[in-house]
């Protein structure tokens, strides 16, 4: 079977409204999907299925044994990127042994394993966009609350890339207690879910995060931001207006004390601009005290000025 790669394009949420184009995909998606030459590639099948035949039911004790040592030595091999047989099935799509492999490993922590990049089978099946793999891991015991090397849940990268199945498997299926973690689980970035799909344009999937329970307010940990100051970042009035709709506070401050409608000044958008003026109370419409007219006059003089410097030494000089 030849090597190939899986894009994240289809069943995307098209719902979407940004001036931004489509979200980044410069972060590696695959984890190893290129590291494995075809003769490797074909070895490892060979591995899976010759486990398969193996762990077939058997009336002999002695071999159905043998069968249960030879799964617990499968289930410790690992590549040198860190992933298991698992994490290999689901990023060359072999769906037997994806099927094989969680059915084998129901409910226990193989299922939970994180190769080098932290990815679990469940990032690797969000990734490749295969949700009814998504499915059968939630079902079968894998934990949706375990983040990647970016900090990411799974649902995280759902929300990124507009993933409507898997972000609908991972919403519907897994427990009440993990999606709240899920949804309200920031990343390296300071990201949750609803400031991905916010800041993405995914209308959809912005909406479901706020009926499944996601705090609208919620600030990104780096600024202060709120879905709705994205939402004038992005220019996106669809959005602006959705999220006011579901309660989006007009007055939420970012750490540096701008209000959504502070982000409008000097932007082309004069609608969004009108929307959030009405709604912003007065005294919070006009831009906060800054100290860069200070710093800038300050920059000037020292500009004006020669400075001297007597005090280095450089190679003894």
């Amino acid at each position: 079977m030849a090597l190939h790669r899986t894009t994240v394009t289809n069943q995307m949420d098209y719902n979407r409204e940004s001036k931004e184009g489509k979200p980044s995909t410069d972060e590696r998606l695959d984890s190893g999907v290129d590291s494995l030459k075809e003769e490797d590639y074909q070895a490892v099948a060979e591995e899976i299925w010759r486990l398969q035949l193996e762990c077939q039911p058997s009336q002999n004790k002695q071999l159905a044994a043998c069968a249960t040592a030879e799964i617990q030595e499968w289930k410790t091999q690992v590549n040198e990127d860190g992933d298991t047989l698992l994490h290999l099935a689901i990023i060359h799509e072999v769906k037997d042994y994806i099927r094989t492999m969680i059915e084998l490993s129901k409910n226990t922590d193989f299922l939970n394993i994180q190769n080098d990049q932290r990815q679990t089978p469940l990032h690797l099946a969000v990734i490749t966009n295969q949700s009814d793999v998504c499915q059968r891991l939630v079902a079968d015991g894998c934990d949706p609350t375990l983040v990647d090397d970016s900090g990411d849940t799974p649902l995280h990268i759902a929300c990124r890339h507009g993933n409507l199945l898997c972000f609908s498997v991972l919403t519907q299926f897994c427990r009440p207690e993990h999606l709240q973690t899920m949804m309200a689980a920031c990343n390296y970035q300071g990201q949750n879910c609803l400031h991905l799909a916010s800041l993405h344009g995914f209308l959809s999937l912005v909406e479901n995060l706020v009926d499944l329970g996601a705090d609208v307010n919620a600030k990104e940990q780096r600024n202060g931001r709120g879905g709705l100051h994205l939402a004038v970042d992005q220019q996106n009035l669809s959005l602006v207006r959705l999220l006011l709709k579901k309660g989006a506070d007009p007055n939420l401050l970012t750490f540096g004390g701008h209000t959504p409608f502070h982000l409008t000044y000097g932007r082309s958008d004069d609608d969004i601009k009108k929307e959030l003026c009405a709604l912003t109370h007065p005294d919070l419409r006009e831009l906060p005290d800054s100290e860069s007219d200070d710093s800038e006059d300050e920059e000037d003089r020292e500009s004006d000025e020669e400075v001297g410097y007597d005090d280095f030494k450089w190679n003894g000089h």
